[in-house]
């Protein structure tokens, strides 16, 4: 069921979401191609770079067209907060990549691997949960799944903290994995708070 008209802004609006939606699983998604490869994928971090490049963009254009309509399809404030909490989703996935370079990473631990597969697989269901915004149907399954992800996430990031601090493993080297696991923990969250906007778009709309 259509739950707004079908003015040109609105659609504007709609469109912009849904490439946000598209470029953060492309994010997401190449995140995990990468941690899966490391290191001999790590040139794709200058993929990685394009596309948080292109969610910058995205979210600019978002901001602009807020400011330069006078009627929005659902809550102005509402859609500042989706516009940011998408583009942190890209972002977390590009400082993931970039600390991997950064600090060095030889080869990827099992946890960082499964954690990176959550978030893309996040990042998948709301892109299409943002590819139905314009009408608001079917959305409530894959904001759902993005909240059990999130709980899948949380689990695998305290086994993953656990193996570090209990496997006598180097001190430096803790550190540095906790660093990357807590990137990509915020980046899970994220996408949580993408989805938590979502639904409360939903329900004032209905």
């Amino acid at each position: 069921m259509a739950l707004f008209a079908s003015t040109p802004n609105h659609r504007t609006f709609f469109s912009l979401f849904q490439e946000g939606g598209l470029n953060a699983q492309a994010a997401t998604g190449m995140l995990d191609r990468l941690m899966r490869g490391w290191p001999e994928s790590s040139g794709l971090r200058r993929e990685i770079k394009l596309l948080e490049d292109e969610g910058d963009r995205i979210t600019h254009d978002v901001i602009h067209e807020l400011y330069s309509t006078a009627v929005t399809p659902f809550d102005r404030e509402d859609i500042h907060a989706l516009a940011a909490a998408l583009d942190d989703v890209v972002d977390y996935a590009e400082e993931t990549a970039d600390v991997l370079g950064l600090y060095g990473i030889e080869a990827p631990m099992e946890q960082a691997i499964e954690l990176t597969g959550v978030l893309r697989d996040a990042g998948r269901e709301l892109a299409a949960a943002l590819g139905k915004l314009g009408s608001m149907s079917e959305m409530t399954p894959h904001l759902e799944a993005v909240d059990r992800l999130e709980d899948e996430g949380d689990r695998i990031s305290r086994q993953a903290l656990v193996s570090l601090f209990e496997g006598g493993i180097d001190p430096m080297v803790v550190i540095r994995w906790k660093d990357v696991f807590e990137r990509l923990e915020e980046g899970i969250d994220a996408c949580e708070h993408v989805a938590h906007i979502l639904e409360g778009i939903v329900v004032k709309q209905t």
